[in-house]
């Protein structure tokens, strides 16, 4: 195993969010959940795959917790999550801070480089 792969703090939660993440269908599952709740055969509608292969989309959803669902007699509904969007983007912006930080000390040392002539 990579050494740096050893070290790297392990985070279940936020794997399985980005792993949901990682799928354009499942993408396109939660950009149709913003509008509201919805039943599995409405949000399967516009998919051209069998309803066997579009329900494990939304268990790996639900799995990660980006939605929930309900049952009520035959029909599940489900609808989204945001808390867990939530966590993905608190991440994110955490990296994207510190690369900037990073960028910017960058950008001036290159600029003291270039008026020192070095």
């Amino acid at each position: 195993m990579d050494a740096l792969v050893r070290h790297m703090p392990y985070n279940q939660p936020l794997d399985t969010i980005f792993q949901a993440l990682s799928d354009p269908t499942r993408r396109a599952v939660l950009d149709r959940l913003v509008n509201g709740p919805a039943t599995t055969g409405a949000l399967a509608e516009p998919f051209n795959m069998a309803l066997p292969s579009f329900t494990q989309h939304l268990a790996v959803l639900e799995r990660s917790g980006l939605v929930t669902s309900a049952k009520a007699g035959r029909v599940r509904t489900y609808k989204l999550a945001a808390a867990r969007l939530a966590e993905a983007e608190t991440w994110l912006s955490q990296r994207r801070a510190m690369w900037e930080t990073r960028l910017d000390q960058l950008d001036r040392f290159l600029l003291s480089q270039k008026e020192n002539g070095g």
